[in-house]
């Protein structure tokens, strides 16, 4: 009988166990919070590199309908891990304490939450909205912050009309005059009306972190029970996930591919700019760039927390450990922005 030499039979079982493919990939299901658009990029950068691979998963990405509606569902167990607004997850808690949903990993450091207005319609600061009429989807997360929003700038929201209004029709609306001003994201409205035609210089956009609106905004936001099942898969996810927006911020023009691909609407001029806007505005923040990607500053949180508890009448007293898990967030080495 052959014996072979003793450093042989590790080496096989090595090979063995890698090439097996009974030994499956960890499966992620994940929801974005909106449509397929430039800013979802560094999601798919990390499919189509092969990063969530290499690590050992086998992530599937949809497309959502608003933060609200995903977060629900990540909260029954349709989805293991998601996208969506931090706000809206707060109330979600204050709701409904005991569900199985926490933020990991900030994606946007300054939420992108505005009212876009026209000019020519009299308004070129928050006060001149008395008197107007404000399109706003129900489901809108800007919308949601309107109240913190006009509370900080004084605005006598009596004097404000406010038209209920579909997505799909809020900037066409604006566009015509339907409506003087609109609640939404800055990257998605301000790209969507110039592609409607309507003068750049007829834009004001009044981002609401620039009014006393002291929020973040987009997270990543897993589901609990996933999670304790399978910690080192929401790790794994993490790094890849910073991996590739590191690679989307150093190259937005080919991470937006990505996107182009899985949206055949959508056009590529378009959704760079939109991405552009994300990264410049909402993602790579000074304090980003001192921090690393996936930061959260507690105190600034807090802060968020208490305000939205003060306008919406919470009567749960939620804290930062309530909404946000950092035990997830991968080495500062790896969420260094360059």
């Amino acid at each position: 009988m052959r014996r072979h030499p003793a450093w042989i039979l590790p080496c096989l079982a090595i090979a063995l166990l890698t090439s097996d493919p009974s030994v499956a990939e960890t499966p992620v299901k994940f929801s974005l919070d909106f449509r397929i658009q430039g800013p979802s990029a560094p999601f798919f950068v990390g499919i189509d590199k092969g990063y969530y691979k290499a690590a050992g998963l086998d992530v599937a990405i949809d497309s959502g309908t608003s933060s609200a509606d995903t977060i629900s569902k990540l909260a029954a167990g349709t989805y293991d891990m998601a996208l969506a607004d931090i706000n809206t997850l707060i109330r979600f808690r204050e709701q409904s304490p005991g569900a199985p949903i926490k933020a990991v990993f900030m994606v946007y450091n300054r939420p992108p939450f505005a009212i876009i207005a026209r000019k020519s319609r009299g308004i070129n600061k928050p006060i001149d909205l008395e008197g107007k009429k404000l399109g706003a989807p129900v489901a809108d997360t800007a919308f949601a912050e309107w109240m913190i929003f006009a509370r900080a700038n004084n605005i006598d929201t009596s004097k404000v009309v406010i038209e209920s209004v579909g997505f799909p029709v809020r900037e066409p609306m604006l566009a015509a005059g339907q409506v003087d001003a609109i609640t939404g994201f800055s990257f998605n409205s301000y790209v969507d009306l110039k592609e409607r035609g309507v003068p750049v210089d007829d834009i004001l956009v009044l981002m609401m972190a620039d009014y006393g609106v002291n929020a973040y905004g987009d997270a990543i936001v897993i589901n609990t029970q996933f999670a304790a099942a399978h910690p080192d898969a929401v790790k794994a996810f993490l790094r890849a996930f910073a991996k590739s927006l590191k690679e989307t911020t150093r190259d937005p023009s080919t991470a937006v591919d990505t996107v182009i691909k899985r949206n055949t609407d959508a056009k590529k001029d378009v959704e760079l700019e939109r991405l552009r806007m994300a990264l410049k505005e909402n993602i790579l923040t000074s304090e980003v760039k001192a921090n690393g990607y996936g930061y959260i500053d507690a105190g600034r949180l807090q802060q968020s927390i208490e305000q939205m508890a003060q306008v919406y009448e919470f009567k749960l007293k939620l804290n930062v450990a309530d909404i946000f898990d950092d035990s997830f967030l991968p080495a500062a080495s790896d969420r260094k922005t360059n």
